[in-house]
């Protein structure tokens, strides 16, 4: 399934976060589950399928690297190969986020098995020390982040104004940068992770 066409979308890298919003506002509505109570039987299977299916292209086209990986494999027929080796411009950042989400690992089991009153206040200060050292690391894959919109932006200007042919060479740089976001959303999500861990 096109997700792009579903949404009325031209297919291209770079989609208006707030304008695809709108426009999956525009086209559920009609077929939302409680606008179409009193249709019969069959009218709500085929608005309830078409509804999940929005929902399903919405979903995919909001994320950048879920956009990028159905863009991908709908322009060159299949999905792009997993790599597991971390960019060269990369590696200080990945081992960055290894070492300091392994040291909160260390001591979430001492956080967790204290039970001595007097003690809590200190894991609780300890806490703290790690949850801005972890939004620190944080705010740099932020920054990182923004780059990777920029590139994508300025990936998606090349894309429109090129050709069948010059979309390939596209493409190869759209797969980088497809496994750029994957690096990024991994790492979000695991100081994310402990920062929730934490202040629990």
């Amino acid at each position: 399934m096109d997700y792009f066409e579903l949404l009325e979308e031209n297919r291209r890298p770079w989609l208006d976060p707030v304008a695809l919003r709108q426009k999956f506002f525009v086209l559920s509505a009609p077929i939302h589950p409680d606008k179409i109570h009193s249709a019969d039987e069959a009218q709500k299977n085929a608005a309830a399928k078409k509804f999940v299916d929005l929902n399903a292209a919405y979903t995919c086209l909001a994320e950048p690297k879920s956009r990028l990986l159905h863009l991908l494999e709908l322009e060159t027929g299949t999905k792009p190969k997993e790599i597991q080796q971390i960019p060269d411009g990369l590696a200080n950042l990945f081992a960055e986020v290894a070492v300091l989400c392994k040291q909160v690992d260390s001591f979430l089991p001492e956080k967790t098995q204290n039970s001595s009153p007097l003690l809590a206040i200190q894991f609780f200060e300890r806490a703290q020390e790690w949850i801005g050292q972890l939004e620190a690391l944080k705010n740099k894959l932020g920054v990182l982040r923004g780059e990777l919109d920029d590139g994508l932006r300025s990936l998606d200007a090349a894309w429109v104004n090129s050709d069948a042919t010059g979309r390939q060479k596209i493409l190869t740089d759209l797969e980088k940068l497809y496994r750029l976001f994957g690096y990024f959303n991994r790492w979000n999500n695991q100081i994310q992770e402990r920062i929730v861990q934490l202040t629990l």
